[in-house]
């Protein structure tokens, strides 16, 4: 049995798609915080268990008679590590086999300020016992999505990266990646930097939603604090702001631009251009 964290998720759900065209859907666990929210699924044939990264106990039997556990990382900043340690808890009591964890790249060596709590996480996960995978993830193409209509249409992009790199991938990369580690073989103990298979700049990004509206479009670069003020001005509470800004930074300073080629290997294809995910996006509006 695989069980899936987080599986009401954007990632989450990814990966339930991927691996119920790999196995029968009587094999895969949807666990989730809200069951209802999956009714889709169970739907499938895919079982739905509650669970909840806050709510220890409801771990446990999420992952009763689990093979392997997807831990997808938790979406709040701060509260992550004891999250992600109660469901190696949980796993181990389970009698859980191996634990793949959806980490960042470069997670022991990057400055990125979302990376302590994914280092932390791995420390764990490496004590505990428990066989491991590390996917480390690098950024999605999805995170871009929002600067790219708002550059089509305002005619400008902000950040403070400068000429620095970006190799994203699509979310649905990844999810192919997570799916092809749950259902293969010989990945105890890997730690996987997954990345697209190709780099872009702020200005390439720039010129690419130019390309795709019709409409001119300029990559403006801020200092990091400006850029924090245009972050929070749009709505982003000022810690938040404070760090993407800063994530920024580090890309000028070439912390997301590597393309090592573990994603495109593992899911045996190139990745998805970053062209494909953003024309789709702008034509959805």
């Amino acid at each position: 049995m695989i069980v899936v964290t987080g599986a009401t998720g954007h990632l989450g759900r990814l990966v339930i798609e991927e691996l119920a065209a790999r196995v029968p859907a009587a094999r895969i666990v949807a666990a989730v915080r809200s069951p209802e929210r999956a009714a889709d699924l169970a739907g499938r044939g895919i079982q739905v268990r509650e669970a909840d990264y806050d709510r220890p106990a409801t771990l446990g039997p999420a992952f009763a008679g689990a093979a392997k556990v997807l831990l997808i990382s938790g979406s709040e900043p701060g509260r992550r590590l004891a999250q992600h340690q109660a469901v190696v808890d949980a796993a181990k009591a389970a009698g859980v086999d191996s634990v793949a964890y959806t980490s960042i790249l470069h997670a022991d060596t990057t400055p990125l300020g979302l990376a302590p709590e994914h280092r932390a996480t791995e420390e764990y996960i490496r004590a505990s016992g428990l066989s491991f995978t590390f996917l480390r993830n690098g950024w999605y193409h999805e995170n871009y999505v929002a600067a790219a209509r708002q550059g089509a249409q305002h005619g400008v992009i902000a950040g403070s990266a400068r000429d620095g790199r970006v190799a994203s991938a699509a979310r649905a990369d990844f999810a192919a990646a997570a799916a092809a580690v749950l259902t293969g073989e010989g990945h105890r103990g890997a730690v996987y930097e997954l990345s697209g298979d190709a780099a872009w700049s702020m200005p390439e990004l720039a010129a690419l939603v130019a390309e795709l509206s019709g409409a001119p479009v300029e990559y403006r670069d801020l200092p990091v604090a400006e850029y924090a003020k245009v972050l929070e001005a749009a709505g982003l509470p000022g810690p938040v702001a404070a760090m993407f800004a800063q994530t920024d930074a580090d890309i000028a300073d070439g912390w997301l631009g590597d393309t090592p080629g573990d994603l495109s290997r593992l899911i045996g294809r190139p990745t998805t251009p970053l062209r494909d995910t953003l024309a789709e996006a702008l034509k959805n509006g």
